[in-house]
């Protein structure tokens, strides 16, 4: 990883102004911050830049404005929570361009750190339009982006300044990607990838590329409903997608000519409605009763993929076996996120999860600390998964990058 992209170790940032690339795209409720994972993954590269005098100016989206003013999606509200993991003042500038950001910068002390407005206030900002970017780059000396979470996404903050700027990765985009590295690229093996989710449909790109690089894949959810349909069996009211079994029946027909264990459930957790509490029966996959749906795997399940975990070297997770939201459908779920946190704890496994029910569903199992790395990216993590080139990423290779700021200089 180090020697593929820029980092803060390769990059000049001392006494300098930083525009910092973050995701505050956080979630609020009652006007608050609810919860502050995607803020503290700025600590570390804040604070190292603040250990070398420069002035750090963040960078960032919220919602979706559509390149409008809409005072709802205000970054203001999101400075006192950032303001409260940094431990320190953080100031905040009502605009991301021009003479009023200028001059907010112009005030600033070494060690400071300084909020813009909402990057997508700016039509111009997905649109990755160079007026923008000339706007935005005008205002520092370096591009730092720590935001791995939007980097699948070629817009202004994200992938058009280090087109201009001298850029690198901040220090947790580097974690994330020397971790995703490790898990996928140039791993250990065997590796085993865990993938729930509602719908084949959705993750078909994902299901195939996988199939080429894990040894075993485990389907949960919705989606595993598909696969036992495919294969023919009855599964009641259960949630599946009819019209993807010729793809599911060719995805393990593949899977099994590339090498690769695609394990299917064994048992299910069934019930007559997706209610709380509902009456709820354990049964084989192949008895479904035509009144209930699947809402969970079994538990003879869940010993096979122990089983498979316990052969492991690496773990590529996203999305949970079950409706974990809902008791009694969220056993299995955690049940294995335990199982992971321990192998990863005793340095039997490298594990890295992802995607936004798959972090719920390790913070519900309270393992998130525990495994190698949970990533907090939604679709940049997927699209990472499913062997996409990420173009905040691209732009950071050292041999590209060096070419863009040379050409832009």
């Amino acid at each position: 990883m180090s020697s593929e992209f820029l980092t803060l170790d390769d990059v000049d940032v001392s006494n300098k102004i930083i525009l910092l690339r973050g995701d505050l795209n956080v979630p609020m409720q009652d006007g608050l911050v609810s919860d502050l994972t995607r803020l503290q993954r700025l600590v570390k590269t804040i604070d190292e830049l603040k250990s070398k005098h420069a002035k750090i100016v963040v960078l960032s989206h919220f919602g979706r404005p559509k390149g409008k003013i809409e005072p709802t999606l205000s970054l203001a509200q999101i400075v006192p929570a950032l303001a409260k993991v940094l431990n320190a003042p953080v100031a905040f500038c009502a605009e991301s361009t021009g003479e009023k950001a200028k001059a907010a910068i112009a005030a600033m002390k070494s060690g400071d750190v300084l909020v813009l407005e909402n990057t997508r206030f700016h039509k111009g900002e997905e649109e990755n339009d160079p007026a923008l970017i000339k706007a935005f780059a005008a205002l520092g000396d370096v591009f730092v982006n720590d935001a791995f979470s939007v980097t699948h996404r070629a817009h202004a903050s994200t992938e058009g300044l280090a087109h201009i700027l001298p850029s690198c990765c901040g220090r947790d985009m580097q974690n994330e990607l020397e971790a995703l590295a490790r898990a996928l690229e140039t791993p250990v093996r065997p590796v085993v990838a865990i993938v729930g989710g509602s719908k084949v449909s959705t993750k078909l790109s994902l299901l195939n590329n996988l199939t080429a690089k894990v040894d075993v894949l485990v389907l949960g959810g919705g989606m595993a409903n598909t696969f036992l349909a495919a294969q023919g069996l009855a599964v009641g009211k259960s949630l599946y997608e009819p019209d993807m079994l010729d793809t599911a029946r060719k995805i393990m027909a593949e899977s099994k000519s590339k090498g690769c264990t695609i394990l299917l459930p064994s048992d299910v957790v069934v019930a007559g409605a997706f209610a709380a509490n509902a009456h709820a029966q354990i049964v084989d996959a192949t008895a479904i009763p035509a009144d209930q749906m699947a809402l969970d795997v079994g538990p003879k399940t869940v010993v096979a993929i122990e089983a498979a975990l316990a052969k492991a070297k690496t773990v590529v997770w996203n999305g949970p076996l079950g409706a974990f939201e809902i008791p009694p459908f969220e056993k299995a779920t955690i049940a294995v996120a335990n199982r992971v946190a321990q192998l990863t704890s005793s340095g039997k496994v490298l594990s890295v999860a992802g995607g936004g029910d798959t972090v719920a569903a390790v913070n519900m199992a309270k393992v998130g600390d525990t495994l190698s790395y949970v990533s907090t990216a939604g679709g940049a993590f997927l699209e990472w998964l499913e062997g996409c080139a990420l173009p905040g990423v691209e732009i950071l290779r050292k041999k590209e990058n060096a070419q863009c700021v040379a050409f832009a200089l």
